[in-house]
């Protein structure tokens, strides 16, 4: 950042990010209560609006690289005010869809891309660069519990609002809402110096990219994303059919998932400040573990609301506690100059993890009747994720010397 120009405030970025992070991670978790609604009404299968948010999930990741690139470079600002119209865009369109393939569409490409441009990656990179190291993982931590809160906030309010009038306006209400991220991304508008980059840089995009592909716990990180990816999504979105088809009622699906934005809340702020003092690697290792061991316990347990709640309030505190840190080991060891790019690249795991474990769901519950064999996958993936994690270097990669430019 050009040394003269002060840094935004601590609490705009973080009132602003958080916000924004709100909304549209909020709005993004309550899309598994338009599952049946949707399929039923039109004579889909659930594959086929598996499809689409596994269509969702992949976009998010490719195009975030790009929007990272951009946002990294020009600063947040434009990306978070493209992203929110796309959003608002691609929900009216899933509400007027009329085959599966607008639907995927809409749904999949449009809120794809929205989602790259006003969540985490995007926000990340505003606090890596205008946030004080010591104060970072902190930081990082208080805006994923922000989209915890959204989920919170927002899955009931989808649910109520499907209830009283319907999936098709429920959608065209919250294309509105979603545009409030507009005035918000003001609060972010980075200070820089004419056309000059928003950090100093000695390295460009490409050497950036070879130094990180080249680095084993860069990887290893980007292996442990996919899992994260895997599970999250595939709970979000199927959770709600998996209860309906166990016999327990929708509003029992809204609270669970209410819960789990509740409890991912503390979750995920208690792992940012943790990170601050602990060993991250292992701090992520055990958040992997510690979801293998409570699916494997969900499923073992009769099924009934208080399971449900139970499993609910577990999965909520490691939900989202990976993002922090995961993105708190990035910044250290590569620094914030191309920490969005980074970030994106690692997400980019993480949403095709996400894409596999949404479609996967809907294809083997359509081919078998049952999502049980997804659930053994996602318990084996978490326990692949904690070893991974383990061998991970947090600290600053070595540079022999600076690199030109």
């Amino acid at each position: 950042m050009h040394p003269s120009h002060q840094p935004l405030s601590l609490k705009q970025v973080l009132f602003c990010g958080a916000m924004i992070v709100t909304l549209s991670m909020g709005i993004r978790h309550g899309f598994g209560l338009w599952l049946q609604p949707i399929t039923q009404e039109n004579g889909w299968t659930r594959q086929s609006f598996s499809l689409a948010l596994a269509i969702q999930n992949l976009a998010w990741g490719v195009i975030g690289v790009f929007a990272g690139m951009l946002a990294d470079k020009w600063g947040a600002f434009r990306v978070l005010v493209a992203g929110a119209v796309l959003y608002a865009l691609g929900l009216a369109g899933m509400a007027l869809s009329p085959t599966p393939f607008t639907f995927a569409l809409t749904a999949g490409i449009l809120i794809g891309a929205a989602q790259a441009g006003t969540t985490y990656a995007v926000i990340y990179g505003v606090i890596g660069r205008q946030v004080p190291v010591a104060k970072r993982s902190w930081a990082m931590g208080v805006a994923a519990a922000a989209g915890s809160f959204g989920q919170f906030l927002m899955v009931p309010v989808e649910g109520r609002l499907i209830a009283g009038l319907g999936w098709h306006s429920a959608l065209l209400v919250l294309a509105v809402m979603v545009l409030v991220i507009v005035p918000l991304a003001f609060g972010l508008r980075e200070p820089r110096h004419g056309a000059t980059p928003l950090a100093h840089r000695d390295q460009t995009i490409m050497q950036a990219l070879r130094e990180a592909f080249r680095y084993p716990s860069f990887v290893l990180l980007m292996a442990g994303y996919f899992v994260c990816g895997f599970q999250v999504v595939f709970i979000g979105v199927h959770l709600p059919s998996y209860l309906r088809d166990r016999g327990l009622s929708p509003e029992v699906a809204s609270y669970a998932l209410a819960l789990v934005g509740l409890f991912n809340v503390f979750g995920t702020y208690i792992a940012g400040e943790l990170g601050a003092r602990l060993a991250k690697r292992k701090l992520l290792a055990a958040i992997y573990l510690g979801r293998a061991v409570a699916i494997a316990v969900f499923l073992l347990a009769p099924i009934s609301p208080l399971s449900v709640y139970l499993f609910a309030a577990v999965m909520g505190f490691l939900w989202l506690s990976t993002v922090p840190l995961t993105s708190g080991i990035v910044a250290q060891i590569f620094g914030v100059a191309h920490l969005s790019m980074l970030g994106g690249f690692v997400f980019l795991s993480h949403q095709v993890g996400s894409f596999l474990g949404v479609w996967l769901g809907g294809y083997l519950y359509d081919t078998t009747g049952s999502y049980d064999i997804v659930w053994y996958i996602a318990i084996a993936l978490g326990v692949f994720a904690a070893l991974v994690n383990l061998p991970v270097k947090e600290g600053a990669i070595a540079r022999p010397a600076a690199q030109p430019a």
